[in-house]
């Protein structure tokens, strides 16, 4: 019982700081599905990452914010309609409503079938930049959710390394802890620049930080 109450307690809490947070009424307001938006925002303002004409994959894409920012950076005076001059991909084994001019696939990307989905719409061509908003359900249990989280990191410094040209970048959810240190030291070895960035966006409380690596490493990918 003491439990539940101190569960209600902590939703509560939880809700009053979301309901009252500025980057969420922002969003509401600008028509972004998710605070999320601000985070990338943060970091291409401060890197200069996305423009018009990219090919760009996001990975673990629902509920669809980060899409929402790239097609709106990509597109003539950030309209969230009509022509798109690039290729949007988004990726999620989550379903998620369509975003104008984004191309989304419904799936793991380790899979043969999902990866040939990816194949077929990028018709050859490298990728500008992969983002990764991924994140695994928690356990609560240090040690395993660590090892989680750095699996996640892994399959999206793979897959960018088998995708990106070499001028491209990668952007990806990390958290500060268990295993973040090795998660920059794969950076540095697969990227020629790898910084690390705490967005404004993200909650103070929070142990979420993002790792971009910007070039990667002509055969890092067989580390």
């Amino acid at each position: 019982m003491k439990v539940q109450t101190k569960s209600k307690k902590v939703n509560k809490a939880w809700l009053n700081d979301h309901v009252n947070d500025p980057y969420v009424k922002l969003a509401q307001r600008e028509g972004y599905r998710a605070r999320a938006a601000y985070k990338l925002k943060e970091i291409d303002e401060a890197l200069g990452l996305i423009r018009p004409g990219q090919t760009i994959v996001d990975l673990g894409s629902a509920p669809g914010a980060w899409s929402q920012y790239l097609r709106r950076r990509i597109a003539p005076e950030g309209a969230a309609s009509g022509e798109v001059p690039g290729t949007l991909i988004a990726l999620d084994i989550l379903p998620m409503e369509p975003v104008d001019g984004v191309h989304f696939i419904l799936g793991d990307f380790r899979e043969d079938a999902v990866a040939q989905q990816l194949s077929d719409l990028l018709g050859g061509r490298p990728v500008d930049l992969v983002v990764s908003d991924m994140a695994p359900n928690l356990s609560g249990i240090a040690a395993s959710d660590a090892a989680r989280i750095s699996h996640l990191v892994e399959l999206a410094v793979a897959f960018s390394l088998a995708h990106l040209r070499p001028a491209g970048a990668l952007v990806v959810k990390s958290f500060h802890g268990s295993g973040y240190s090795q998660q920059v030291k794969l950076f540095k070895e697969s990227f020629r620049i790898c910084k690390p960035i705490k967005p404004k966006a993200s909650r103070d409380k929070s142990a979420e930080t993002f790792l971009v690596g910007i070039g990667p490493k002509v055969g890092a990918e067989t580390l």
